[in-house]
């Protein structure tokens, strides 16, 4: 029987073995997207993630006879630290991600090495997997295999629950992604609210000006900030993450796909739709060589996909209980449904990551005929 050793990733070709293994384990798996390798290593290099600018980070290999056969992220969010205990995080809690194993023994492994460095670190908790900020790939698929993920969502093999699980972690939270079919009109009652707003001279939707990005973004992001302030596992953006973030997703932006709803002129609330980048680049096998990325660029003009995804959406704290709020939303939904289909060529939207007690989103997206396809479960222990 082959020995596992364990050893800290240090090199650029440890990174590259790392960001190799999933493509080995996965190749089977017809609903696995393999990642742009380029973008894969640039998420774990701290000189090209800002998010590494305020947290501390260990990955560790598995090996065999010199093969990689599993891997980890151990990892401390420094802002995660400063929150609230009662919102996820908090003093003491260290995540650990990016979890990938041959077998379960091998994963007891570096699921051990993980927590040992937590322990190191003065952690007395941890919650995983996270790969790596709450805002990339939070929890383990655990419901909807049979189909690929959206852009920015995590796959996983059926098996790692109950790893997971027989290592004494017990399930934290619940997130879900809302499937809807988008050539469908909505319910009468939507259409009556949407309608309503319409005739409200107070309330304006607008589209984006991709030409003024940094100053929409500052927009979202204020309104992200205090709308999300007191959700489960918020830890604010920091400017160099939305530097980076902008300048991955600002190919995938598009002014009429992401809307900001002003009320009495003040912006109160947004929704961003990407197109389902996966899409283009499943074909490609995770290089942009040889004509990789001519086909990439080509997409990017104007993309036609058959998938929207919605992966963030607010309102400002004030409106949050009110039924302006989801008249705002319902609004940005359908205008953003009617784009979609009309100028995209997309049928389907997955919206979410919602988690399990948000009911305000949860009843918006029920009331539009919207169904739970995917479920990820965050897990936790006491170290």
């Amino acid at each position: 029987m082959a020995v596992t050793t364990l050893r800290p990733v240090l090199t650029k070709a440890d990174r590259k073995a790392f960001v190799d293994l999933p493509f080995r384990l996965y190749k089977d798996d017809p609903h696995w997207v393999p990642p742009l390798k380029g973008e894969a290593l640039g998420l774990i290099t701290p000189e090209k993630n800002g998010w590494y600018s305020h947290a501390k980070v260990q990955l560790f290999l598995a090996e065999q006879d010199g093969r990689a056969v599993g891997r980890i992220s151990a990892h401390i969010d420094t802002l995660a630290l400063q929150m609230p205990a009662e919102q996820g995080f908090g003093p003491g809690v260290g995540q650990w991600g990016l979890m990938e194993a041959e077998d379960e023994e091998i994963f007891r492994l570096l699921l051990e090495r993980a927590e040992a460095w937590l322990r190191e670190q003065g952690m007395t908790r941890a919650l995983g997997p996270i790969s790596q900020s709450i805002w990339e790939e939070p929890g383990l698929l655990v419901q909807g295999f049979d189909h690929a993920p959206t852009v920015m969502m995590g796959h996983a093999k059926p098996e790692y629950q109950g790893w997971i699980e027989r290592a004494g972690y017990a399930a934290v939270k619940t997130l879900y992604t809302y499937d809807l079919d988008i050539t469908q009109e909505f319910p009468p009652l939507v259409k009556r609210i949407i309608r309503s707003g319409e005739n409200n001279p107070r309330i304006r939707i607008r589209e984006v000006d991709k030409s003024r990005f940094e100053e929409e973004a500052a927009i979202i992001l204020a309104i992200l900030n205090d709308a999300w302030e007191a959700n489960w596992g918020f830890v604010p953006l920091t400017p160099p993450e939305i530097r980076d973030v902008g300048v991955k997703l600002k190919p995938i932006v598009f002014n009429d796909l992401i809307r900001i709803a002003e009320l009495d002129g003040k912006p109160v609330a947004f929704m961003i739709t990407l197109p389902d980048l996966n899409e283009a680049i499943a074909p490609l096998k995770g290089s942009l060589l040889p004509f990789g990325w001519a086909k990439l660029l080509l997409w990017l003009r104007r993309p036609k996909v058959r998938t929207m995804r919605v992966p963030l959406m607010g309102v400002v704290k004030e409106l949050q209980s009110s039924r302006m709020a989801s008249q705002l939303a319902f609004m940005m939904i359908e205008y953003i449904r009617r784009a979609s289909v009309q100028v995209y060529g997309a049928s389907r939207g997955e919206i979410g990551w919602i988690l399990e007690d948000n009911q305000g989103m949860r009843s918006i997206a029920t009331t539009i005929e919207s169904r739970i396809n995917k479920t990820y479960v965050v897990y936790g222990r006491t170290l």
